[in-house]
């Protein structure tokens, strides 16, 4: 088995790791939990990046539609306040610096994936409402994600709604996306399906999947992290083998033991094995 010892290593780990690695038309080569759930955190920002490329598709909004740029959301819990988001280290600047303005929406799904803004997300599913999210993971095939409420909402955490996800489903999701690029498939047109991925290529947080990557290689991609959560998921295109997909999502039982920065690398390690594997897939 070409991962037996990443198995081992895993399993000695203090968190649930869960991995999805498959060629794109193909039964996946290697799966560890596939199924378990996780919290989502940003990832699920690749689902309603198509939630809203599906509504500009339908003419329901343009990617020049500007939009109020505020700080204040309606909870997904009936009855609760309005929140907000907190305001990050440097990370989505340019989205903040717009507070009191506008900004078009096309600009706001570039920086909800290329710099992970949670504001500029919020600020999305206002536009697409929830149930447009919903519709995107079921047209994916996803059996245990779903995206209930917004960033920081935290009276319908409270209440139980949350945004779970799987190795399995993200991988699907990303699958969908790399082959709906090449023919029509369930989640957009093939020139939507293009722009989204050139969307996640052109993503700035490249310390965990894309680390893992020889210098230059082509990845569409998407990872997300909170305290004692890192996942990613993406779309590898080799020069010399068919593109695959791998999902990796790790929520440590105890966070203290388990570093952002070592889970990183762990990730990178995981990718970094399944290109020297490439030609060994599917």
């Amino acid at each position: 088995m070409i991962f037996a010892g990443l198995d081992a290593r895993l399993d000695r780990m203090p968190s649930t790791v869960s991995t999805y690695l498959a060629r794109l038309d193909a039964t996946p080569t290697w799966t560890r939990h596939p199924d378990t759930t996780h919290y989502a955190a940003s990832t699920m920002k690749v689902a309603v990046l198509v939630a809203l490329y599906r509504a500009l598709e339908a003419g329901r909004l343009t990617p020049d539609t500007a939009v109020p740029v505020r700080n204040e959301f309606d909870s997904a819990q009936p009855g609760a306040a309005r929140f907000a988001c907190t305001r990050p280290v440097p990370n989505d600047d340019d989205v903040w610096d717009r507070l009191g303005g506008t900004a078009p929406l096309g600009w706001l799904a570039e920086r909800m994936i290329v710099r992970s803004s949670n504001l500029a997300t919020n600020l999305l599913l206002e536009q697409v409402g929830l149930p447009a999210v919903a519709d995107v993971w079921a047209r994916a095939g996803a059996r245990h994600s779903s995206t209930g409420r917004g960033i920081e909402d935290f009276a319908a955490h409270a209440a139980g709604i949350t945004n779970p996800v799987t190795a399995a489903d993200l991988a699907a999701l990303l699958r969908d996306l790399a082959l709906g690029a090449t023919r029509p498939g369930p989640l957009a047109t093939p020139e939507s399906c293009t722009a989204m991925l050139d969307i996640l290529v052109a993503q700035e947080h490249r310390e965990d999947l894309a680390a893992g990557l020889p210098a230059g290689t082509r990845i569409a991609h998407k990872n997300g992290w909170v305290r004692g959560v890192r996942h990613s998921v993406g779309v590898v295109y080799p020069d010399d083998a068919p593109p695959y997909v791998l999902a990796v999502c790790s929520t440590g039982d105890h966070p203290d033991r388990s570093p952002d920065e070592e889970t990183c690398q762990l990730i990178a390690d995981i990718s970094a094995r399944a290109f020297a594997h490439r030609h060994q897939l599917g």
